[in-house]
């Protein structure tokens, strides 16, 4: 948008418009310094015989017939140069937007409204949305462009190009920024009569604008507009008659012709002929639907939790599918039944809603047979559950999205529509399918994430719990010291004797008492004790993609010796192999098991010693081929009751070195890789021996590469 614009709009909102100001204004822009000047010394304003300057113009045009000059000037010179404008007879247009320009600007001063330019420049640009969508889409919009301007033209557009005029005008103007109501006056010049009364000034006036220029025969429309504005009839004829001289005035400063505007059609609107191959126009809504289900899944992965993620998964149903209010039902625990998901406005009804599941219903059918059903009365018999659902949505037919993730269905979505968009929706309904996937994935990760995090804090709340037990109980001894000391100090002051030996002991007593206390805050989470940090959710599964071991060796030994974390006196051997080095697994994984066993070995060898990294080829496991990674020390070996439990859970504190504590999770993150692990420990020392699915391995093999090792035989025990 033109800066001087913008400028002018801000000035006249602060009430500072006057002539100094506005010279000032114009002054700074060449081509509209020359409009003002080419108007001043026109014959309607112009009487001296030498032509005047920008000063004496502004005062021979007047305040009111500047502003207007500027706004106007402005708009056409922005939207003019819109693609496309130019092959389209513009000139109905801008009679049309002139003339509600006029009488808004007519209808706020009538009513009281303060700032008469911001109702001239809503009216002027209340249907530039128009232009916008002609430029986005010549070919789609072309054919209605010149379309009679009323609510079946906003309806064939939202079914076209999914976007009415007044929405594409309203966020054209939004992005000006602007401290006003602009963008809403034009975003809802068609909304119904009866929504508008309790509405802002600007949007009233708008609204009747646009009735009185376009719709002049909507008497009743018109009457109940201008009830609402508070305008008698008498003045708004007034304005009416008097809106056709003053826009021909405009024109006229302007330099736009509007000579045979009248005469330009303005038709019903129509539904565009298909302009593309229907099968090219199919591959493309596929290859688009593919695209927004995989953006949608990222986004839906990023929310933080699960409201969030349920209100995102409800949002982005209503974009992708045009659907009016949402409803979300998901499985309860037992699976026996749907249950409503308590949000928006709808909370009470639907906590306490539930459809038994395998008793028959449309939407237990659709959760049933994992298929999009839609429903509408009449089209199918309806139970008293689906009648519900529609009252509570609000609209007179809806879709059933089933929520399903692998082969379970979570839940199902429901969305309200009207009746003609379940034809588009049944076209759309692999898509929704899909979105419907993602959502439930998203769900369920969140789900498990949550219980999770709650067994977590419930673990760590019941070591806090323990660790306050303890506090409280060795607090009282110290406790009980300096009461009976407080007796003895007691007596010793009122007999005047010293005191210093009491002072003493009270001292260390209460430093003792916060000794205790303050180790609370020493209890931690054990699944953070014993480990290094890796990148990324190990919650995750990892993606089968092609994995080096050697390089994963060479970063984390790198980073090991960078921190200074191996000793001069552990030696650290690599032996790795030219191929097989590759596996399908996640080289995060990987290179967490690795700093995790490497940790251990260098703590268990204090006093020096040596850690082997070995590739020894493939291993056949179960008809499964495999690499064989190894980590070996030459420390002292676990303890016999170490290892009998060496990948179980084991509590946070720990006890002594190469204990095992943190094998667990390297057993999980094993697990994860679709890989084995297994340990042999003794006096010579300890190895983990940890089997990886060979790049490109199958979970049955015809035959074996020669040289391989068949695990089944081997003398290894896991």
């Amino acid at each position: 948008m033109p800066q001087i614009l913008i400028k002018l709009i801000e000035m006249l909102q602060s009430d500072h418009a006057g002539m100094p100001e506005l010279a000032a204004l114009i002054a700074k822009d060449a081509g509209m310094t020359g409009k003002v000047l080419a108007v001043a010394n026109s014959s309607a304003y112009h009487r001296a015989s030498r032509a005047p300057g920008l000063e004496q113009a502004l005062v021979s045009l007047g305040t009111d017939m500047i502003k207007t000059l500027v706004i106007s000037e402005s708009v056409f010179q922005t939207f003019n140069s819109f693609p496309h404008s130019g092959s389209a007879d513009l000139r109905g247009f801008w009679k049309h937007a002139l003339g509600a320009a006029v009488v808004a600007r007519d209808i706020a001063r009538a009513t009281g409204y303060p700032q008469l330019e911001e109702a001239y420049l809503a009216g002027l640009l209340h249907n530039v949305g128009r232009l916008a969508l002609l430029a986005a889409a010549p070919r789609e919009y072309g054919v209605n462009f010149m379309a009679r301007d009323d609510a079946d033209l906003c309806a064939v557009e939202q079914r076209t190009l999914q976007i009415t005029h007044a929405e594409a005008g309203a966020w054209l103007i939004e992005r000006w920024n602007l401290d006003s109501f602009l963008a809403d006056s034009v975003l809802y010049h068609h909304e119904p009569i009866e929504r508008l009364e309790p509405a802002h000034a600007l949007i009233r006036i708008v609204r009747l604008a646009h009735l009185l220029v376009h719709h002049p025969e909507a008497g009743g429309a018109i009457a109940t507009m201008a009830g609402y504005c508070g305008i008698d009839a008498r003045e708004l004829d007034a304005i009416v008659q008097g809106a056709a001289r003053q826009v021909q005035k405009a024109a006229d400063c302007l330099g736009i012709d509007l000579a045979g505007a009248d005469d330009v059609p303005a038709p019903p609107a129509v539904l565009p002929v298909a302009l593309v191959d229907p099968v090219q126009a199919r591959l493309q809504e596929e290859m688009r639907n593919m695209m927004l289900v995989s953006e949608m899944g990222q986004a839906f992965a990023r929310q933080p939790d699960e409201t969030a993620l349920l209100g995102a998964v409800t949002r982005s149903a209503r974009i992708l599918f045009d659907l009016g209010a949402t409803i979300v039902l998901m499985q309860d625990p037992a699976g026996q039944s749907l249950v409503g998901v308590p949000a928006g406005e709808q909370q009470g009804r639907l906590a306490g809603f539930s459809i038994p599941l395998g008793r028959g219903g449309a939407i237990a059918g659709a959760a049933a047979a994992r298929q999009v059903a839609l429903l509408a009365p009449g089209a199918r018999p309806l139970g008293i559950a689906e009648e519900q659902l529609l009252r509570i949505l609000g609209t007179e037919a809806m879709v059933c999205v089933p929520l399903v993730a692998g082969q379970h269905c979570t839940g199902v979505l429901l969305g309200g529509v009207a009746s003609w968009q379940l034809p588009v929706l049944q076209k759309r309904e692999r898509f929704l399918l899909a979105f419907g996937g993602q959502a439930a994935a998203a769900l369920d990760a969140a789900g498990a994430e949550q219980g999770e995090a709650q067994r977590r804090i419930a673990h760590v709340a019941q070591e806090y719990r323990e660790a306050s037990r303890r506090v409280v109980h060795e607090v009282n001894n110290p406790l009980s010291i300096i009461k009976n000391y407080l007796s003895v100090l007691d007596d010793k002051l009122a007999r005047r004797e010293p005191v210093v030996a009491e002072m003493s002991v009270l001292n260390e007593e209460i430093d003792r008492v916060g000794q205790l206390i303050n180790g609370l805050t020493e209890v931690a989470p054990p699944a953070a004790d014993g480990l290094v940090a890796a990148p990324g959710p190990a919650s995750v599964s990892a993606p089968a993609v092609p994995v080096d071991i050697a390089r994963v060796v060479d970063d984390v030994l790198r980073v090991f010796r960078a921190t200074g974390f191996i000793p001069a006196a552990v030696q650290v051997m690599v032996r790795m192999q030219e191929d097989p080095n590759e596996i399908d697994g996640d080289a995060n994984l990987l290179k967490q098991i690795l700093v995790n066993l490497v940790k251990n070995a260098v703590e268990a060898m204090p006093d020096g010693g040596r850690i082997e990294i070995a590739n020894r080829g493939h291993v056949v496991r179960e008809r499964r081929l495999y690499v064989e990674l190894v980590v070996a020390d030459t420390g002292p070996g676990l303890a016999p009751e170490v290892l009998a439990n060496l990948f179980s859970e084991v509590k946070s504190a720990k006890e002594g070195r190469h204990h095992g504590l943190g094998l667990s999770i390297v057993h999980g993150l094993v697990q994860k890789l679709n890989g084995l692990i297994a340990c042999r420990s003794g006096a010579a020392g300890t190895s983990f021996e940890i089997l990886l699915p060979a790049r490109g391995s199958k979970p049955t093999l015809a035959a074996l590469p020669a040289g391989t090792t068949d695990a089944t035989t081997d003398a290894r025990q896991e």
